[in-house]
């Protein structure tokens, strides 16, 4: 029987101060997370709206419920009414409808770009190219429902630590970069989530502020 509230506890006091950590609940029962949560974990991570939106009503409201997964546009709004933060925005057509919904919600949704920078083809996001351009052409002002906090990534699934500590670092020198740029803000602007299980302390060595973990909680879900 795994032990998530040892696991969750050991994880916690692993990270340096100021960096968060999303426990990645996606496949596991609402038990099993209620135990998590009773060892002080507040932010979850699902990646399934239709298992997020099952999930939500059966927990306690203060949950932190961060989106983490491929978003459809058409989707975006089931979990609008109380998502959050979308980690995972990787198109624009998906930042014209978080901003519909959160509109519609009279919310403002946090929300994070996802950036590819893994050699996997599978990955999501903007190209480097691209996210520059939201930043640099006041793309981002068209959505004033929409609070850009930073920057999301995946490093390639791989057991070269070279090459995903090469990745996180191509990440972390785009977010300085953005965060230079004069019309940032500065004190939103402040996230840079990258890091899951296997690979989040190297993560962390690169400049992570938010760390994604399911399976070092968990165990191995269960599909």
């Amino acid at each position: 029987m795994m032990d998530v509230k040892r696991n969750i506890r050991a994880i916690c006091s692993s990270l340096p101060e100021g960096v968060k950590l999303v426990a990645v609940s996606k496949f596991h029962p609402v038990e099993t997370i209620k135990e998590v949560y009773g060892a002080g974990q507040r932010i979850f991570g699902e990646s399934r709206v239709q298992e997020l939106i099952a999930k939500q009503p059966l927990l306690p409201e203060d949950i932190e419920w961060h989106f983490i997964g491929t978003l459809q546009t058409n989707k975006v709004k089931y979990i609008a009414p109380f998502i959050s933060m979308i980690e995972s925005v990787d198109t624009f057509r998906l930042l014209q409808e978080i901003n519909r919904q959160a509109e519609k919600f009279n919310r403002v949704i946090r929300a994070l770009i996802e950036v590819h920078i893994a050699e996997e083809g599978s990955k999501h996001g903007f190209s480097i190219d691209e996210c520059k351009s939201l930043f640099t052409q006041t793309t981002l002002k068209q959505f004033p429902s929409i609070r850009v906090c930073g920057l999301m990534g995946m490093a390639t699934f791989t057991d070269d630590t070279d090459q995903v500590r090469r990745e996180f670092g191509i990440l972390r020198n785009l977010f300085n970069e953005i965060k230079s740029i004069p019309d940032t803000d500065k004190e939103i602007f402040t996230e840079l989530s990258m890091g899951m299980s296997d690979d989040y302390k190297v993560a962390i060595e690169e400049g992570s502020t938010i760390v994604r973990i399911g399976t070092g909680i968990f165990g191995t879900r269960e599909y």
